[in-house]
């Protein structure tokens, strides 16, 4: 039988986990695949999604800075990932070439291992990138009652304006309120310079819950902070499962040993 061929397409790939995250979560659906980092420029996207579309390449998950520009080049979008304007999973979808978001879900599962409930309760989003809007659509989803926390809010409130029910505030804004969830989808407080964190111990104190998409450190200066904290490695392996569910239609009854597994290999545990 021929072996399935799956990668990651991006610009620079060479601190990426992807491959061992998906090789483990192959092992666990039992099926016979391959998955390759895609080092491409821009100009040879069309060349992969051709690929795609031939069967020489089942699947594809896609990182920065591609999230937007593979988009041209889909026929059809699944709701999460139209609302979001991103793609991270491509794949043929009933003769279509079909792009998703699983970032989506990655996050989603996060807030379900740490057993959170959000409908009604204030949730604050730090960071107005790509992992901001797939954070943003998530809570928005579970009725959380959702502020973005920006440096430029009017700005914001525009570039963000098809999220409806979403509020926009200012980082001083920020230090009012009191609230269930606090996310940093910023890069302030990664490795190397994991000094720093995008806001200080009393506003984060100030809410239930944290979470920080970083992983590298496995405890930033802002999870240090927090009353309860998941960094992003849970969020990185669930979106890694949701792509693999969509490619295989088979669905996972568990993870938590390929995030154990995950959790060993980036932290060099035994």
């Amino acid at each position: 039988m021929k072996i399935k061929k799956f990668g990651l397409l991006g610009e620079k790939l060479s601190h990426s986990f992807s491959p061992e995250i998906h090789r483990l979560i192959f092992k666990e659906l039992d099926v016979e695949a391959q998955y390759d980092l895609i080092e491409l420029s821009k100009d040879e996207i069309p060349g992969i999604m051709d690929k795609i579309r031939k069967g020489e390449i089942t699947g594809v998950n896609v990182t920065i800075p591609y999230k937007q520009e593979v988009m041209k080049y889909l026929d059809e979008l699944s709701e999460e990932a139209e609302s979001i304007g991103a793609v991270n999973t491509i794949t043929m979808k009933n003769g279509k070439l079909t792009g998703f978001n699983t970032d989506y879900w990655g996050f989603r599962f996060t807030l379900e291992k740490m057993k959170l409930s959000l409908e009604e309760k204030k949730s604050v989003v730090l960071g107005g990138g790509g992992s901001a809007r797939a954070v943003i659509k998530s809570l928005l989803d579970l009725k959380s009652s959702v502020s973005l926390v920006s440096r430029s809010p009017e700005k914001a409130e525009i570039e963000f304006a098809d999220f409806k029910g979403l509020k926009t505030i200012s980082y001083d804004d920020l230090k009012n309120i009191k609230g269930e969830l606090i996310v940093n989808t910023t890069p302030v407080g990664m490795y190397p310079n994991s000094e720093k964190s995008p806001v200080d111990n009393t506003t984060v104190e100030n809410f239930q819950n944290a979470v920080d998409l970083i992983y590298n450190p496995e405890e930033t200066l802002f999870l240090s902070y927090a009353n309860n904290g998941e960094n992003g490695l849970y969020m990185l392996v669930g979106q890694a499962v949701k792509a693999q569910e969509i490619w295989f239609d088979k669905k996972l009854k568990s993870f938590d040993s390929i995030y154990r597994d995950t959790h060993n290999l980036v932290y060099k545990k035994s």
